[in-house]
């Protein structure tokens, strides 16, 4: 019988997808009678446009991390809100995960980073791995305030993360002091093909335009009406926040994949996130980025970053008032950098097929 993992993915945006997919498409050349069951509240497209070969989807979420009012700004108070309410509920939960497990009979669990599919796999006595550059513990706990009840929350949490075989922890990311079971692996992404010439002519543009990315991980922003005009460039934008003007096309509207779409731009501006943070670096393509000073996970991000690329970070003000073309421009200015090596995608590849293995 073929080995059979069962992957739970977090739909806080796109970048848990960017990360696990690398790894799953290169254990898929390892193992390729591999059977995959993902389990995800991302749309079942987004998966497809991410994952080489077949798989079962199992339209559930098992996280949602923070609740966003925006691809930059935490609610606070919804997010509190909602551990609350999850982890009164908490013991049901495993329970009926753990069902599902055990009706599925998997050889392995991977999450990135649901601690709830942890819980779960321990109590249906299914092996797990836990593999992400954050976990939801430290992304919380500078949000909350003591109290009782949210110490018996962070206390199930870490617990269920330290369940886990192994917490896979992708280069740049948290610390993780209380994570006993870590080992830190190297840069995971997915590498784009630059296929700059293709995609200027695609969009009718002339050689020597300027192509800059604006990717803000798959949580909406819409762009401020502010956005600046700067002669010769040329924007590329999600749909949903694109503005009706001729020096914009849409992501959606290339037929390319993201990773290509981005390794073919001279540019990407960009929240403080894992997967632009290192794609981007993996084709040297500089970065511009919107500082976000409450999220726990940008110092370690930003760190690796401006040691492995050309990057600028411009203030939430900035962004809303349009006043960062100087900013983009200096940037551009500045030489190329190296591109960055992606050991991590192997490490964990080879990591999980000996755990399917045994």
């Amino acid at each position: 019988m073929p080995a059979h993992l069962f992957v739970d993915i977090s739909s806080h945006g796109f970048g848990h997808l960017a990360q696990t997919a690398s790894v799953l498409n290169a254990l898929r050349a390892l193992l390729p009678e591999l059977r995959l069951t993902i389990r995800s509240g991302l749309p079942h497209a987004q998966l497809i446009l991410r994952l080489k070969g077949p798989f079962t989807h199992i339209p559930q979420a098992s996280d949602f991390g923070l609740s966003m009012k925006n691809a930059i700004d935490v609610d606070v108070h919804d997010s509190l809100a909602r551990y609350q309410a999850m982890h009164a509920n908490w013991d049901a939960l495993v329970q009926a995960y753990a069902q599902q497990l055990a009706d599925i009979k998997p050889d392995l669990l991977l999450a990135n980073v649901s601690y709830l599919a942890l819980a779960a796999a321990r109590e249906a006595h299914v092996p797990a791995l836990a593999m992400c550059s954050l976990n939801w513990l430290d992304i919380l706990t500078p949000y909350v305030s003591a109290s009782p009840s949210q110490e018996k929350i962070q206390a199930q949490m870490l617990d269920a993360y330290n369940s886990a075989k192994a917490f896979l922890r992708l280069t740049p990311g948290m610390p993780m002091p209380h994570i006993k079971n870590k080992i830190v692996i190297g840069p995971i992404a997915i590498p784009g093909l630059a296929q700059p010439d293709l995609l200027r002519r695609h969009l009718n543009l002339t050689p020597a335009t300027r192509l800059i990315l604006v990717a803000m991980g798959g949580i909406p922003m819409p762009l401020p009406s502010t956005w600046p005009i700067l002669p010769g460039y040329h924007w590329i934008v999600p749909q949903a926040a694109a503005l009706p003007r001729n020096d914009m096309h849409t992501l959606e509207s290339i037929a390319l994949p993201f990773s290509d779409v981005l390794a073919s731009s001279d540019a990407v501006v960009t929240k403080s996130a894992y997967g632009v943070f290192v794609e981007a670096s993996v084709c040297g393509k500089p970065v511009l980025y919107i500082e976000r000073p409450d999220w726990p996970e940008e110092p370690f991000l930003v760190e690796w970053l401006m040691l492995h690329n050309q990057a600028q970070g411009i203030s939430r003000a900035q962004f809303m008032q349009g006043t960062f073309g100087t900013s983009l421009q200096a940037l551009l200015q500045r030489p190329r950098s190296t591109a960055s090596s992606l050991t991590g995608i192997d490490d964990a590849a080879q990591f999980i097929k000996i755990q399917l293995l045994q």
